[in-house]
């Protein structure tokens, strides 16, 4: 973990749809205190490695949460996906992806959950692949033949189980969160979507 006074961990899940309606909130907050704060990004980890195809209960429940959030959100989301993808249940990969996206740049991690984002909710494309990671890396202008050794290596999946422990460090059971840091005290701000303006105002009152 960080040793600054100030850093605000963004647990987040590349292919969480909540996340997803969160990104344009998430860009207004980290441009905001970029100069102010230290930013972690946190990999969630919502579902394990997993070749199965997803069953198809957990597909509807998906499929009506993604019509939730666009009823409350406006959230964009490409339902063809449920037509043209074998979904499954597996969100190590993307995150895995993230990590490795970091070691070509720290801005990187950011233009990589967008990346993954949008091909999945946008496009109708399956991040569980790792065709498709290797083609969101190719997309944000990574060397995509190290991208494709890093995520495949152990230093990649010993930054996710680091992920792992500081997401359960700081208890979090659902993405997005949003944890700071401030001199020693670790403060809630967010559990859940919320709005930019919230979550600013929450992050200035506490700093304050």
């Amino acid at each position: 973990m960080s040793t600054l006074t100030q850093t605000l961990f963004y647990v987040v899940d590349p292919m969480c749809s909540w996340c997803w309606a969160f990104q344009r909130h998430w860009e207004t907050v980290s441009n905001v205190l970029s100069e102010e704060l230290s930013i972690r990004y946190v990999m969630g980890g919502l579902a394990a490695d997993c070749d199965e195809p997803m069953p198809v209960p957990m597909q509807r429940y998906l499929q009506s949460t993604w019509r939730s959030i666009e009823a409350r959100t406006g959230t964009q989301f490409n339902h063809d996906f449920w037509t043209h993808c074998a979904p499954k249940r597996s969100t190590y990969p993307a995150c895995r992806a993230v990590i490795a996206a970091g070691y070509q740049g720290e801005q990187r991690i950011g233009e990589m959950i967008k990346g993954i984002q949008t091909a999945y909710y946008l496009e109708a494309r399956n991040p569980s692949e790792l065709d498709v990671l290797y083609d969101c890396a190719a997309t944000i202008g990574l060397d995509v033949q190290r991208f494709e050794q890093d995520i495949h290596s152990n230093r990649v999946n010993e930054a996710l189980a680091r992920d792992f422990a500081i997401r359960d460090q700081f208890g979090v059971q659902g993405f997005p969160s949003l944890i700071l840091q401030h001199d020693g005290d670790i403060i809630s701000i967010s559990a859940g979507y919320c709005e930019a303006q919230q979550v600013l105002a929450r992050i200035q009152a506490a700093l304050h």
